[in-house]
């Protein structure tokens, strides 16, 4: 996943000085290059790969950076690049599973000053902004916020109001969106597709909102993760197709590998509540109780309806734990 720094985002495309009310350079030197090394025996090796990289965000003068999980899930090197020159090494604080936040601490001195973090901006559809991974304005776009709408992930993920941009940045993953106001809005997830509802579909990106992190904040700062019961997990990868919920695939270390569900499978509800998309699926799967409790599922298969149990599990006891540096 490492990528070269001998790239430009085209000049149309970044963001000009003049139309924004802020300190550009200022903002944009508070994002960072991230690499990260995985042992190759670590659970997320072979679907994450074991050389990560991406972007990380300077959001505290101690050296605090805010980053995308999925880089730095079982990492046991981590490095950090800031456009002025230099890396230091950083030490995972942790990450979590439901938002999708990752925090790693600096262990030497970035000569950039931290941005803002901008929790209490309301952001919405039409809203400018800076989408930049580290480099500057040529590795910035100006963006634009598509939209802000429910978005499930096949991996058992849900936001309620994740933040959609275009036009899309070709390295997202732990990028910086960069409000208006020069604050931080949000942090980078994903390249998708996305519908305007008339069947028109755009490349964006999948930005997870800012104002989700105060809240759990001081929890992995303390922990490492949420001081709360963790959600269970089966180790089901699903997708809708059609009108129907389908089994895409089943981690091999997952609960549900061993109950005989196979790909292909249609889940029609948890219990005796229908599913209609992901998002309902993954919520009633919660609802169900902590990892560790029974989730029942009524899967169609050829012109059979059966019950499938798994007896679900906490995800985060598969994962490598952070190292001490």
């Amino acid at each position: 996943m490492a990528r070269s720094i001998d790239w430009e985002i085209p000049g149309e495309f970044q963001p000009k000085v003049e139309d924004f009310g802020f300190d550009v350079d200022g903002a944009l030197g508070a994002v960072l290059g991230l690499q990260a090394t995985v042992p190759e025996d670590a659970f997320t090796a072979g679907t994450l790969g074991t050389e990560r990289a991406g972007s990380g965000v300077l959001i505290r003068k101690d050296g605090l950076v805010l980053t995308i999980g999925y880089l730095i899930t079982e990492a046991e090197s981590i490095w950090l690049t800031s456009s002025v020159g230099g890396a230091v090494p950083g030490h995972v604080l942790g990450y979590d599973q439901e938002t999708g936040f990752g925090l790693v601490q600096a262990l030497g001195r970035l000569n950039v000053e931290p941005i803002d973090v901008g929790a209490r901006m309301r952001v919405g559809a039409g809203d400018k902004a800076i989408f930049a991974a580290e480099g500057g304005r040529r590795h910035a776009v100006a963006a634009t916020v598509v939209a802000r709408q429910e978005f499930a992930g096949y991996w058992e993920y849900v936001l309620d109001r994740a933040i959609f941009t275009a036009p899309a940045h070709p390295f997202w993953g732990g990028a910086a969106l960069i409000g208006g106001d020069g604050s931080l809005i949000g942090i980078g997830s994903l390249h998708v597709q996305h519908s305007s509802g008339r069947e028109l579909r755009r490349d964006v990106n999948m930005v997870v909102p800012i104002d989700l992190l105060p809240p759990i904040l001081d929890d992995i700062l303390t922990y490492g993760r949420t001081n709360r019961p963790p959600r269970p997990w089966l180790g089901l990868y699903a997708a809708e197709v059609e009108d129907s919920i389908v089994v895409a695939g089943l981690s091999e270390r997952g609960p549900a590998s061993k109950t005989g569900l196979k790909p292909g499978d249609r889940i029609i509800a948890v219990r005796d509540e229908p599913v209609s998309s992901l998002a309902s699926l993954w919520r009633r799967v919660w609802a169900s109780g902590a990892a560790g409790t029974e989730v029942v599922l009524q899967i169609g298969r050829d012109k059979e309806t059966i019950k499938v149990r798994i007896l679900s599990a906490d995800r985060t006891r598969l994962l490598k734990a952070p190292k001490l540096h």
